[in-house]
């Protein structure tokens, strides 16, 4: 039966236009307080690096979803390959019966990934769930429990990618006790005088007090942190790690979730290290929107599961495959690789630019590979003092004049730009006048 709707009952009755204030109320009342949001706005329409909200307010989007839109919002390939598909079958559950964009997707990743070995392809639907995918397989290839990882990093919410998470507010707190077998080493920190000498100094302790190198599986590490502070891994540790893995028979695990599919100027962002890890773990902008994640690492150790010890209901979803294929395909044909390491250079240089003008001495820190670049705010040069309250000020006055800016870091005082590789130059510059702007705003409020 066809249904009626309201329009169609009553003739005359107007469309109930939302608002933020009200969706705030419902949200209230409907979800969970533990689910954040960074925006006090609700989204009505996208495209490419703009968002406008249920009021109709314009915004350049400079958060891509956290990472998720290198592509853009509803780029025109992915959404009619999703479209495509949905017109054939969305959902068979490729452990009962498998299907071609699976498949495709996998020899695609597979290709992608860096190193001239065998390689093959597990698809699963959340970055955790990759991260926990990952750790299961290298116990398996190793026939050990140990899992080490680093300080500042983040992995997921779930328990086991809790336990290997590095930070604890928001995401550790009170949600204890995190499995065993896990353990942390120092990340190298220009903040806390941490080199990459004493970094590995660190985890050599580690094999000699707690972590018993013959019970590890894997070494997990992201090639530039993500929410610890969009802080790239030194090649030179990169490599470091690579030689004791094969020292001592340890998977080395490349966390890209946040940093893979050109947001650092290469498909993966190990690749600028020229280290070749046993397994990546990949999600975000893969599929341009789409919730699809995977794990690619070398053909004999993705093999040490035994068949049905791997997979998932959703895993793999035949439409975010091919969502997926198509945004791989826009990266390719649109150069956005090299459009990655453009933005790059052309960020560095505006920020260097606008923290000296209307900032000085208060932006101590400008990183990052590619477009996966952050500014980190200080109270001043001398003790480098985080200062979260004026990141959290500028972020505020952004989004008033019309930016979506996401911080990031241990301290909270990094701002991370995730805009999408595809937006226009004039819509970076909109963008980047705005960041100004706000700063400007944020400054003058801290001097009262």
């Amino acid at each position: 039966m066809k249904r009626k709707s309201v329009i169609a009952i009553v003739p005359d009755a107007a469309p109930l236009k939302q608002s933020n204030a009200s969706l705030i109320a419902r949200r209230e009342a409907a979800v969970a307080r533990g689910v954040a949001s960074a925006a006090p706005i609700f989204a009505k329409y996208a495209e490419n690096a703009e968002l406008w909200d249920v009021e109709d307010n314009r915004y350049v989007d400079f958060a891509g979803g956290i990472a998720v839109l290198n592509t853009g919002h509803r780029h025109p390939k992915v959404v009619a390959a999703a479209k495509a598909q949905e017109d054939q079958y969305t959902h068979t559950s490729f452990q009962v019966v498998p299907y071609e964009p699976y498949i495709a997707l996998a020899e695609k990743l597979n290709e992608l990934a860096p190193g001239d070995h065998a390689k093959k392809s597990l698809l699963v639907t959340t970055g955790a769930e990759a991260v926990e995918n990952a750790v299961k397989i290298a116990r398996a290839a190793t026939g050990r429990p140990g899992v080490i990882a680093f300080t500042g990093g983040y992995h997921g919410r779930t328990l086991l990618t809790l336990g290997m998470t590095g930070k604890i507010s928001p995401y550790k707190k009170d949600v204890g006790p995190f499995p065993s077998d896990i353990y942390r080493a120092p990340f190298p920190s220009l903040r806390d005088g941490i080199t990459v000498q004493d970094a590995l100094t660190g985890l050599q302790n580690l094999f000699l007090t707690d972590a018993q190198p013959e019970r590890i599986a894997a070494i997990i590490i992201e090639p530039v942190l993500g929410e610890g502070g969009y802080t790239p891994v030194p090649f030179e540790m990169m490599q470091a790690l690579r030689a004791i893995c094969d020292q001592h028979g340890i998977m080395l695990i490349a966390d890209e979730i946040q940093a893979g599919f050109g947001r650092t100027g290469t498909w993966f962002a190990i690749e600028h290290s020229g280290v070749v890890p046993d397994l990546i773990t990949v999600a975000k902008s893969m599929a341009g929107g789409y919730p699809i994640a995977g794990v690619i690492g070398r053909a004999e150790v993705m093999d040490a599961v035994i068949p049905g010890g791997l997979g998932g209901t959703y895993g793999g979803n035949p439409v975010a495959c091919a969502a997926a294929l198509a945004a791989i395909e826009a990266i390719e044909e649109e150069g956005l690789l090299a459009r990655s390491t453009a933005l790059g250079e052309y960020f560095r240089t505006r920020f260097a630019d606008i923290g000296a003008r209307v900032s000085p001495y208060r932006m101590w820190d400008i990183r990052g590979l590619g477009a996966m670049l952050a500014v980190e705010f200080v109270t001043d040069f001398e003790t480098a003092t985080p200062d979260a309250a004026l990141t959290k000020s500028v972020v505020a006055h952004a989004l008033k004049r019309g930016l979506i800016l996401l911080s990031c870091g241990m301290h909270g005082n990094a701002l991370r730009i995730m805009v999408p590789l595809t937006a226009s130059d004039a819509i970076i510059d909109e963008g980047l006048s705005i960041f100004e702007a706000a700063l400007t705003d944020a400054m003058a409020e801290l001097h009262g």
